[in-house]
């Protein structure tokens, strides 16, 4: 009996063993399949998160891609923009009439209609002249060439050309607003002739002007005359270079305006035909345009040195009120520094200039304004030189005498009935063509021409 227990005890034993290392084997292989589901979910979880970031990632490239072609796009619409607004738009009548509120603010009046106030809708504040409706031939070539030259450039020292209306009832041009007006007033004093393109309202008693402001005036004219001549894709001569075409912004930068009888040459083209003389306006209109002969951006040159005259003077060149000796002032500047007295129109200029370097800038401007009315289209410089010479940049060959051509024969003085008519009216300026035509340049013409060829 003892030994049957002994053995069920080691059956049982053995059977413990035996079940104690299943359950053992058991637990190891479950555990293995635990670490290797652990380890598979891990991974698994790894490469979730892997992918996530690799999402998020290329998201973000995607988003900074996105800025770079806004970033990239907003300059390039600006550009576009940009490059539309510089071609004059098309108005409505009823857009002028809006903008103008009915035509209410009146600026100023003159041959080929009436100038008003406006402003667009974005706040910009314009000057609209409305032609008359009946457009004659004049007053049509007028319309296109203003179109047709400015409309197509941009520079600080031109007036801009915003846009035109060509309805059956209304023909207009949009023009920037200045707000000084034209430079005629601020050298006559009182209410200017010239408030047509873009200038304010008159003022009774324009403020005096500085010395430095009207040096300043008189290079950036210059500088908008050479632009037209030599920058421009197209030559384009103005044929009315005169103070009343020269407008003001509020910090007196000068632009040069109405461009009515503009004209557009190819740069391989030396010279333009015109038809019939009197183009121009009479005081400042070059000798071969009173003659009908070809005609070329050296005309400008010759109106150009007329308003130096103007504006060293601060008088109109012609005026019987100054005596006989000082009524033609070009002349008066001439005697006196052919006499070596350019000192004279100095101190006599804007009412004396004090400062030494002001001085300088008036003698150099006396000499350049000789230079640029010369009797000879060959003989004058091109506007490149004037603003170089202007600045001081080119030494300035001394000038030789450029009214020749209206000395009478007995006392060598200038004729100044002659400059007279030519201001008063252009009605006499056709009847004067052939008794002009018919004298002959000074002897020293071609010498005048090699010298400037040479130094301007």
């Amino acid at each position: 009996m003892g030994n049957a227990v002994a053995i069920i005890s080691s059956i049982a034993g053995a059977v413990t063993v035996v079940v104690m290392i299943v359950l053992i084997r058991r637990c190891t292989v479950v555990k293995r399949k635990m670490r290797k589901k652990m380890k598979k979910k891990i991974v698994e979880k790894v490469m979730e998160e892997l992918e996530r970031r690799k999402r998020e990632g290329e998201a973000q490239a995607c988003d900074a891609a996105l800025d770079d072609v806004v970033i990239e796009i907003g300059p390039v619409e600006k550009f576009l923009s940009e490059i539309l607004n510089e071609k004059p738009m098309r108005f409505s009548s009823e857009q002028l009439a809006a903008c103008t509120r009915n035509f209410s603010t009146e600026l100023g009046s003159g041959g080929y209609g009436v100038v008003y106030k406006g402003d667009l809708p974005n706040g910009l504040a314009v000057a609209v002249k409305v032609l008359k409706v009946s457009m004659s031939r004049k007053v049509q070539e007028a319309f296109m060439a203003e179109i047709g030259t400015i409309g197509r450039t941009y520079h600080v020292h031109l007036v801009r050309l915003y846009g035109f209306c060509f309805d059956r009832d209304t023909k207009a041009l949009v023009y920037e607003f200045l707000e000084n007006g034209s430079l005629e007033k601020y050298l006559y004093g009182g209410a200017g002739a010239g408030e047509e393109d873009g200038t304010a309202a008159p003022a009774a008693q324009p403020p005096r002007l500085e010395w430095k402001t009207l040096h300043g005036i008189a290079v950036g004219t210059a500088k908008g005359i050479r632009y037209l001549h030599e920058e421009c894709q197209q030559r384009i001569v103005h044929y009315d270079i005169k103070p009343a075409n020269i407008l003001l912004t509020g910090d007196f930068t000068p632009k040069v305006a109405d461009f009515g009888l503009a004209r557009l040459g190819e740069r391989e083209n030396t010279h333009m035909s015109l038809t019939g003389g009197g183009r121009g306006t009479p005081g400042y209109a070059a000798p071969e345009l009173w003659m009908a002969l070809p005609a070329t951006e050296k005309c400008d040159v010759y109106s150009f040195g007329m308003v130096l005259f103007e504006i060293l003077g601060r008088r109109r060149n012609f005026d019987p009120g100054h005596g006989e000796s000082k009524e033609w002032f070009p002349r008066w500047v001439w005697e006196r520094y052919e006499q070596g007295e350019i000192e004279t129109v100095v101190s006599c200029a804007d009412g004396g200039i004090e400062d030494e370097e002001d001085r300088e800038k008036a003698e150099m401007m006396c000499k350049v304004a000789l230079w640029c009315v010369q009797f000879q289209p060959a003989a004058r410089p091109t506007m490149s030189s004037v603003v170089r010479m202007l600045e001081g940049e080119m030494a300035i060959v001394p000038p030789v005498n450029p009214f020749h051509y209206v000395m009478d024969s007995s006392g060598g003085s200038t004729s100044s009935g002659l400059w007279s008519g030519t201001y008063q009216s252009s009605r006499d300026t056709t009847g004067r063509d052939s008794g002009l035509s018919s004298v002959s340049p000074a002897a020293k013409s071609d010498d005048v021409i090699k010298r400037t060829d040479a130094s301007v």
